[in-house]
C-alpha cells in the first residue's frame, strides 16, 4: 500500500479555507485514482507540534540516546517521543500534500516547527564527510505544495515576495524527495467571487498534477 500524507497547515475552516479547499480536492482525486492508496491526515494546528530545543540532541539532527532522554524532564521526553513519531509518520509516506496560506512572504510559524521536527539523522538525513544528504530517494516519492495568496504574483516576483514557496522546495529536494510540485490558489482577493474564481482556476490544474504522481 501507498500512503498518502495530507498536513494541514491552515487554521481556518476548510469550508472558508481556498488552500484547504483546493488541497481536499486534490486528496480525493487521488483517492479515486489510486486504489492501493490509504490516507492519513495530520493537521498542525490540532496535533502537537514541539518546538526543537538543545537539550533534544546528541549531535547534529540526531536526537538523545534513550539513556539520555530519561534524563530530561518529563515535558521534554515527551517532545522528544513525539520528534520521532511525527518524522517516522513522515518517512512511512510517498505522497504528501501540504495545504498553507501565504503569510508574511512565507508560511505560518507551526509548518517550520513541523519540518524542523522532521529533519533527522538517520532518518531522513545522513552525514557525509561532515556533510548532510537526504536520504528519501530511496524510493518515488511525490511533494505537492498547496498554497493560497490575496494576490496574483508575478512569476519573476516569486523569488522575492514568496520566500516559502521556495524553501519548502528547497527543503524537499534537500532531504532526498526530487518531484516536487505546486499548486498555487492565487489571486484570492477580497470578495466572493474572487475567491472562488481563483479555487476553480486551482482546480482546473489538478488532472495535470495528478499525471505526473510518482510512487
Amino acid at each position: 500500500m501507498i500512503k498518502l500524507l495530507y498536513i494541514v497547515a491552515n487554521s481556518k475552516p476548510e469550508e472558508i479555507s481556498a488552500s484547504k479547499t483546493v488541497a481536499r480536492a486534490l486528496v480525493n482525486h487521488i483517492m479515486e485514482k489510486y486504489e492501493d492508496v490509504t490516507l492519513e491526515e495530520l493537521d498542525l494546528y490540532k496535533e502537537y507540534i514541539p518546538r526543537p530545543k538543545y537539550s533534544y540532541f546528541s549531535s547534529r539532527s540526531t536526537l538523545v540516546s534513550d539513556e539520555t532522554l530519561l534524563k530530561l524532564e518529563p515535558m521534554e521526553q515527551n517532545d522528544v517521543k513525539q520528534m520521532e513519531k511525527l518524522c517516522d509518520q513522515f518517512v512511512s509516506a510517498s505522497i504528501y500534500i501540504v495545504a498553507s496560506p501565504m503569510w508574511s512572504l512565507s508560511f505560518p510559524a507551526v509548518l517550520k516547527d513541523y519540518i524542523d521536527c522532521i529533519i533527522q539523522s538517520d532518518k531522513t538525513i545522513v552525514f557525509k564527510e561532515n556533510k548532510p544528504e537526504g536520504i528519501l530517494n530511496d524510493r518515488k516519492r511525490t511533494f505537492i505544495y498547496v498554497q493560497s495568496s490575496g494576490a496574483n504574483i508575478p512569476w519573476v516576483m516569486k523569488p522575492i515576495l514568496d520566500k516559502g514557496l521556495n524553501y519548502v522546495e528547497d527543503i524537499m529536494k534537500f532531504i532526498g524527495i526530487s518531484k516536487v510540485d505546486e499548486l498555487l490558489v492565487d489571486g484570492t482577493g477580497t470578495t466572493v467571487k474572487e475567491k472562488s474564481e481563483a479555487i476553480e482556476h486551482a482546480k482546473s490544474k489538478i488532472d495535470g498534477i495528478i499525471e505526473h504522481i510518482q510512487c
